[in-house]
């Protein structure tokens, strides 16, 4: 079958629409039609080969959609049912087998290859010819299309009282952010939480602790605008590190004693050093910035050991997408959890203008209405 999609070529090269094959469905796999697609960093770092997904390839992995049609083994979803596309896991290893799939053994295998498990895409050039395959299987979903072919294991059913075109980034970003005070560091009514970085995922975590009962919800950026943003979301303080030291005003703010909980999302080693030092004894920094093999972290030994403090990495907020979407949702149609504010939307012929204002700030979550929607 023939769909649109756009197609990554390269570092910084701007996304193109084209025509693109798509097989059908194996026997445990699930093709949707995309309603909408979330725009990520993480899209962006796969078109830059900071996470090497090779190109040319169809990227994305924020879907929401339709279930057109289904494999002979499917029985999780069917024909008409509307799914969030979430990030794929092999179902096998001991991650997996614990329902913490973000931690599965074969996770960038099954999320940053460009292939299935067993080498194949599942996206083509239309005509016959070598060098006709493209990368596909991104997040078991490449959603920045009109249609995608998913793993059932990556495939949530989601309720038809939900606003399907505001749904896809529950299955990465917000996920991320919300699952990693909530699932991750399980941040308790009463406790503080610093969240560096009021992006999506840092807004999530806004708003996650506000429903967890955090005390006090601290947000950092350097954009006024997304500082005012968090503080309707939740935030009790904010702190814009252009204007004054984050460091220096979190500690006067709690007493000289730190916070219970920081999350970094920046990936940014010097932000890294401010989240730490920030910690009252036993306090835990999470960190769910993408970062680089290889990278060394500004963090005192000292001041770790001595209060019982520690860093800890969080993928996915150690969500099961089958069980925290579906809560998520219900906390989004009870007025708790309004993650909507957030989006902004444009057509997916707009995709590059979408990603420039997503890296110049402008946007918190793009996403992309497929035609016809």
């Amino acid at each position: 079958m023939q769909i649109t999609a756009a197609v990554a070529h390269g570092v910084k090269a701007p996304l193109t629409l084209e025509t693109v094959e798509i097989e059908d469905p194996r026997p445990d796999e699930v093709l949707v039609r995309v309603v909408a697609t979330g725009v990520c960093h993480t899209d962006m770092a796969m078109r830059d080969q900071e996470l090497p997904v090779p190109p040319p390839a169809v990227l994305g992995h924020e879907g929401a959609g339709i279930v057109v049609r289904v494999g002979a083994g499917v029985t999780r979803v069917a024909p008409g049912d509307r799914v969030v596309m979430s990030f794929n896991s092999c179902g096998a290893c001991p991650s997996c087998h614990d329902h913490i799939p973000a931690y599965c053994h074969d996770f960038f295998g099954r999320n940053f290859s460009g292939r299935r498990a067993d080498g194949s895409s599942g996206l083509s050039w239309p005509g016959p010819g070598e060098g006709r395959v493209l990368g596909g299987n991104v997040f078991g979903q490449s959603s920045f299309a009109t249609h995608a072919l998913c793993p059932e294991r990556n495939v949530v059913k989601v309720p038809a009282t939900a606003p399907l075109e505001i749904l896809g980034p529950l299955g990465c970003g917000v996920l991320t952010g919300a699952g990693a005070v909530m699932n991750a560091l399980r941040v308790a009514r009463g406790q503080s939480l610093a969240v560096f970085g009021t992006g999506a995922v840092g807004l999530s975590a806004v708003m996650a602790a506000r429903v967890m009962g955090a005390a006090s919800i601290i947000a950092i950026d350097l954009v006024e605008a997304r500082l005012d943003l968090a503080r309707e979301l939740g935030a009790t303080h904010v702190f814009n590190p252009g204007r004054t030291s984050v460091v220096d005003g979190i500690m006067a703010l709690t007493g000289g004693m730190g916070v219970d909980y920081a999350l970094d999302t920046t990936a940014r080693l010097a932000v890294v050093g401010d989240a730490v030092r920030c910690l009252a004894p036993r306090g835990v920094c999470g960190l769910v910035g993408a970062m680089p093999f290889g990278q060394i972290l500004p963090v005192d030994g000292g001041h770790l050991m001595s209060g019982g403090r520690s860093v800890r990495g969080i993928v996915e907020g150690d969500a099961d997408p089958h069980q925290f979407i579906p809560a998520l949702i219900d906390l989004y149609l009870a007025g708790q959890f309004p993650f909507d504010r957030l989006i902004t939307f444009y057509p997916l012929a707009e995709i590059n203008q979408a990603i420039h204002d997503a890296e110049a700030g402008r946007t918190v979550k793009p996403v992309l209405r497929m035609p016809g929607w």
